[in-house]
């Protein structure tokens, strides 16, 4: 059943095709082009997505399994490379440029209103950033802007198949990211607000709720196997990075991941909630900003709101291109147009080297020491690094994977064949699976989603331990060793000096210790 405010519809242009696809195929071959070329390597939480899709469990997994599967797919069609890996986020990154250009037609934006979205998203530092990294985010930014395109069809009065493509994202979301709770919430409160009336006669809101709970069942049968380790992921986030961030800052942090497209997402809210000619969108502002709010609320990292921009700078545009219309007469118009469109590209021309890494550790900790604000340098913990966090985490590895070659490799052949690699945190451990030689046995660790996959049937006894100390581990080994130490300056602080160890005599069995190690990092 439709949600309309106004009985008369707005004329929708087209998409223009050329223009829009130009800006999507540049943004998207970008990305490629960088991956292909870059100094850095694999991130750090890229190696966990991949040893994920080694152990996919499609309703045994304590994460939403979609980033799983999608490692999956893109090393069996294009390879292990990080372009390879990256590609995925590159087209979801060109898919959020599409829509941004979609929301400005569908408020009944031309040409210009469609380019500056397109654009706006293309440039920004956040978009940017999450397009380039084989991490969830890009793929929820995506899921929810595909739920608020499918939300504006069902407010402009289209068939309640739209309602169906609405559950369709939101299932999809749950897949890949809990906080599409926050979009979920934000489009139940939009839709009572519009009618609530027309919602509790019709069926097409419940099918759509049912459909994304079918979909994104895995999810949630996963958190019940495993006795929802979310609780204790949120715990954990909470304690160790989410009480640095202040409200205050969750602010502020907008503006520096978004610069003047956050101006035009403002322009699109108030348009959407105020203008006549774009009342019918109102629905998406109200989701939107109860997403926001509720984000605001809970203190979250700046970044969860980066997916209602996509949508907002849509109408936002095509907001801008109004506003410039009224000013027609007095000949301004093309000057505020240009003005808007220039200062969009001049701070993501300036923000460039913070969201594609291609300049080098060395002339990029220059670049950031000029141009970054301190927070775009802090990390989750509240450590101001050279570097942005990302960047850091994309370093080192390589070298921590080849020493633990050398270590492995110098044991004598009876103990090579039985030795156990145990990294003491995801990514040492990760680093190990996806960048070792073939012969080099899978890492375990106690870590995370590594903690699920358990032991395995190793004694440990020699077990080459990456990371920790000596303190902690004498309690697990009559005979602790340290054999190497690597060293990583330009990494985050905890892989800066990385201690490996021998372990020989274990006090207990690894699968009896096993048990007591939940909850590692």
């Amino acid at each position: 059943m439709p949600l309309d405010f106004l009985d008369e519809r707005v004329r929708r242009p087209p998409i223009a095709r050329g223009l829009v696809t130009t800006i999507v195929l540049v943004t998207v071959a970008a990305h490629l082009i960088v991956n292909a070329t870059s100094p850095y390597g694999f991130h750090r939480d890229e190696f966990l997505y991949v040893a994920m899709g080694e152990h996919l469990d499609l309703f045994r997994m304590d994460f939403p399994p979609a980033i799983a599967l999608l490692a999956n797919a893109a090393r069996a069609v294009l390879g292990d490379s990080v372009m390879a890996l990256r590609a995925l986020p590159a087209l979801a990154h060109g898919l959020l440029v599409l829509l941004a250009a979609w929301f400005a037609a569908e408020s009944a934006g031309g040409r210009f209103a469609q380019g500056l979205a397109a654009v706006s998203v293309a440039v920004s530092p956040l978009f940017l950033r999450t397009g380039t990294l084989f991490q969830p985010v890009v793929f929820d930014q995506l899921a929810w802007t595909l739920a608020l395109a499918a939300l504006a069809r069902t407010a402009n009065g289209r068939s309640g198949r739209w309602w169906l493509a609405l559950g369709a994202a939101l299932g999809i979301g749950l897949l890949v990211k809990f906080s599409i709770a926050f979009c979920a919430v934000g489009v139940a409160i939009a839709v009572l607000v519009a009618r609530r009336d027309a919602v509790m006669r019709s069926p097409w809101p419940w099918l759509a709720a049912v459909l994304a709970v079918i979909i994104g069942s895995p999810s949630l049968v996963g958190q019940v196997a495993l006795d929802w380790p979310v609780l204790g992921q949120l715990r954990d986030l909470r304690s160790v990075q989410l009480d640095h961030v202040s409200r205050g800052a969750f602010l502020t942090d907008q503006l520096r991941m978004m610069g003047p497209a956050l101006l035009i997402a403002i322009a699109g809210l108030w348009s959407a909630l105020r203008d006549s000619r774009t009342r019918t969108l109102r629905p998406v502002a109200i989701a939107t900003l109860v997403a926001f709010l509720l984000l605001l609320v809970a203190r979250g990292k700046a970044y969860y709101a980066g997916p209602i921009y996509p949508a907002l700078i849509g109408i936002g545009a095509t907001t801008v291109d109004r506003w410039a219309g009224d000013f027609a007469r007095t000949g301004t118009a093309f000057a505020m147009r240009a003005t808007a469109l220039v200062l969009v590209l001049l701070f993501g021309a300036v923000a460039l080297p913070l969201g594609l890494p291609f300049l080098a550790p060395d002339a990029m900790a220059r670049y950031a020491a000029r141009v970054a604000p301190t927070a775009a340098r802090t990390t989750n913990t509240g450590t101001v690094l050279e570097l942005p966090q990302d960047y850091a985490d994309m370093l080192g590895w390589p070298e921590l994977v080849a020493t633990v070659d050398s270590v492995w490799r110098s044991l004598p052949a009876d103990e090579r064949a039985r030795a156990t690699i145990v990294g003491d945190n995801y990514g040492r451990a990760g680093a190990i699976d996806l960048l070792g030689a073939p012969d080099l046995p899978a890492a375990i660790s106690a870590a995370g989603s590594y903690w699920f996959w358990g032991p395995g049937p190793q004694r440990g006894d020699p077990t080459i331990v990456v990371g920790g100390d000596m303190t902690e581990l004498s309690q697990f080994f009559a005979d602790v060793r340290r054999v190497a130490i690597v060293r990583n300056p330009r990494g985050v602080p905890e892989e800066r000096i990385v201690p490996i160890f021998i372990g020989r005599a274990p006090r207990r069995a690894l699968a009896e210790v096993w048990p007591e190690l939940s909850g590692q990092n």
